[in-house]
């Protein structure tokens, strides 16, 4: 067992890498939009959007380390096998196929590359992007042994000082002051900017990618357990720290923006403006350069993800089946547009969030609570069932009908319901009880 570590050349490779794989799609336009809807309240609406979108993808990366959990799947079977199959399932078609490699498609052809594409033709031309997109990401995706070199040397770096030279822009030359709060960030910046950070998918993304730079770290031959999880946790904190320093400088041009140009439904044309307003036509080709290589890094490390761990489960299906599934299904559900993609993804989030963020805390603190399957059950149940409410509540207002809008009226009742947190206090209490079970039943 080496106890040898990793060269801060090697970790900064690593810390990249898993930099890139996080950021993606949604990390370039939700910033930007929340700087733009928090306005004047903006400080307090990142410190809500921080904690979700920076502070809970580093906390499941270091339970992946701390732990050392083979992955998603082995650190929720401590709630129970059936559950770890469940979860680890609607986790990676999540993040996967079904809502954030679509997405990747969408925002990196309707934010980078429709300026160039004649009005009749947008949506053949759609098609034939998200081609080229998702063949791109297979041709990589088929050598996993590679993402570190792919993504951490080469890709990340182009994108940071690809976008460096926009966000230098905004920070030095603003184009307006920002303007008043809208919707929930006027009275709530906080819990609103927290909620809104599960947009980005990355504590979902986390508990997937905490064990490609374990293998990652394994691969630079350290193998103790503690100096991997060393190695992790700074891995993480570096891909944390590039990650809240982007997030803040996006956040701000989408609230500077607002000086020169109205509201948008999404950051996509904020940042399309933006881009056009400081570099001209020059800036067009630039946002699609930062578009497409934001999108296609992470990518492949989550079609890499998936065929990996589907392998795990399902041994008898082969790698190459797998990403082939990972690669074509996103490639259908690209071209229904980002508007549709975002409404459908944000109730799903809504609902899975809360478990995979209980998950984490649990496995931090199973060196003081233990690891006793009635502290994991109970409090997972108690989590589950307001959770789902939670993303019952952020279907479309036409859905919230009949039965569903009658469930609404009594989760109403929960704490922090109107914010979607309504499933902290239940938590709380099945944390309560799940300890007491443990003594009790355990003993």
């Amino acid at each position: 067992m080496s106890s040898a570590k990793p060269t801060p050349r090697q970790l900064w490779v690593i810390g990249a890498m898993l930099f890139g794989l996080f950021f993606g799609a949604g990390n370039l336009i939700f910033p930007v939009f929340v700087g733009q809807q928090a306005g004047a309240n903006l400080p307090w609406a990142m410190v809500g959007f921080l904690a979700s979108g920076v502070g809970l993808p580093l906390l499941g990366v270091a339970a992946i380390g701390m732990t050392g959990s083979a992955g998603v799947f082995e650190l929720a079977a401590k709630v129970g096998r059936p559950y770890a199959y469940v979860f680890t399932i609607a986790l990676y078609l999540c993040i996967g196929p079904a809502f954030a490699l679509p997405r990747l498609a969408s925002i990196s052809y309707e934010v980078g590359l429709v300026r160039f594409v004649a009005p009749g033709s947008t949506h053949w031309a759609l098609a034939a992007y998200s081609v080229l997109f998702f063949g791109t990401a297979w041709w990589f995706a088929r050598r996993p042994s590679q993402i570190m070199t792919y993504v951490g040397k080469f890709l990340t770096p182009a994108f940071l000082v690809t976008l460096g030279v926009l966000l230098a822009a905004a920070v030095f030359r603003p184009l307006g002051g920002g303007g008043a709060a809208v919707a929930g960030y006027q009275g709530q910046p906080l819990t609103t900017g927290f909620t809104d950070g599960y947009a980005t998918m990355d504590a979902l993304a986390a508990l997937a990618f905490g064990i490609i730079v374990v293998d990652a770290i394994r691969g630079l031959g350290v193998t103790a357990p503690k100096a991997v999880a060393g190695a992790t946790i700074r891995a993480g904190v570096l891909a944390a720290t590039l990650m809240g320093v982007v997030y803040v400088l996006l956040a701000l041009l989408g609230k500077n923006a607002l000086g020169r140009f109205g509201r948008a439904t999404n950051g996509g044309p904020i940042l399309a403006n933006v881009a056009h307003a400081y570099f001209g036509d020059f800036g067009n080709v630039l946002l699609a350069i930062i578009v497409v290589l934001a999108c296609l890094k992470t990518a492949i490390g989550l079609i890499t993800a998936f065929g990996d761990t589907f392998k795990a489960l399902f041994p008898r299906l082969p790698y190459p089946l797998l990403i082939g599934v990972a690669t074509v299904v996103p490639l259908v559900f690209a071209n229904v547009g980002l508007d549709r993609l975002l409404a459908v993804s944000t109730p799903a989030l809504m609902a899975l969030y809360p478990l995979a963020i209980v998950l984490i805390a649990l496995a931090l603190a199973s060196p003081w609570l233990g690891e006793s399957r009635w502290l994991f059950g109970t409090v997972t149940l108690a989590t589950a069932g307001p959770a789902l409410l939670d993303g019952l509540n952020a279907l479309p207002a036409a859905w919230q009908g009949g039965w569903v809008g009658q469930l609404l009226a009594l989760a109403a009742h929960l704490p922090g319901s109107a914010v979607g947190l309504g499933w902290c206090v239940p938590a709380a209490i099945g944390l309560v009880v799940g300890l007491g079970l443990a003594r009790h039943c355990d003993a």
